[in-house]
Order: C-alpha cells, then sequence, then structure tokens
C-alpha cells in the first residue's frame, strides 16, 4: 500500500519532541534560526524593483534588509524549517557534556 497523504492543514515537518530545553538555550536556537533564514531569504529580494508611487528609492534600500530580518523572525517563530530544534539539542548536549567530571591522567577529578 502507498502511504496516506497528510490531511489538508496538517504540519508538514515532523513535529518536534517534547524535550524540555532551558529559556535561554530556547531563545538562542531560534534566535539562530531566524538569523540562518534571513540569509537564505536576502537574495529573493536583492534583484527585485519596486518603481512607482511609494515603492524604491532610498528608504526602500534602508527598510529592506529589516522587512527580511521580520519575515524571518516569523517564519522561525510559526515553526521555522528545524533548524532550531537540532540547535537546541546540540547546545543541551553540550552542556551535559560539560557538567560531567573529566578524568584526568592521575585519575577522576576530585
Amino acid at each position: 500500500m502507498s502511504e496516506a497523504i497528510p490531511l489538508v492543514g496538517a504540519p508538514l515537518l515532523p513535529q518536534p519532541r517534547n524535550e524540555q530545553f532551558s529559556p535561554e538555550i530556547h531563545r538562542v536556537g531560534h534566535e539562530f534560526e531566524a538569523m540562518f533564514l534571513a540569509e537564505m531569504l536576502a537574495p529573493m529580494f536583492e534583484g527585485l524593483d519596486t518603481d512607482g508611487l511609494g515603492g524604491g528609492g532610498m528608504g526602500e534600500q534602508i527598510f529592506r534588509p529589516m522587512l527580511v530580518e521580520r519575515y524571518a523572525q516569523s517564519i522561525a517563530q510559526s515553526g521555522g524549517v528545524g533548524v532550531a530544534e537540532s540547535i537546541m539539542r546540540e547546545l543541551t548536549r553540550l552542556q551535559a557534556a560539560q557538567g560531567q567530571p573529566t578524568e584526568e591522567i592521575d585519575g577522576p577529578a576530585r
């Protein structure tokens, strides 16, 4: 049999696991994903010409990067593309590894 087709409105990405991340790690993961998405979205807007009433000019050149940044933040806050989840898991793993005592050459740390 073929694989079931997802329902309309069903998320396309697998739902994140219900892991507990610290608020700081959660914030950093989502900030990183927003920054990553902004870098990916920026080239899409570079070649757009918006002449006419209220479009184009120096004002748009100044505000377009801010608009792209807001788009990226909005995408990241609404579930993103999975980068934040990976970053949060890795940061949590690194934090746990740093908290474990390490063995020195002469034996375990005291």
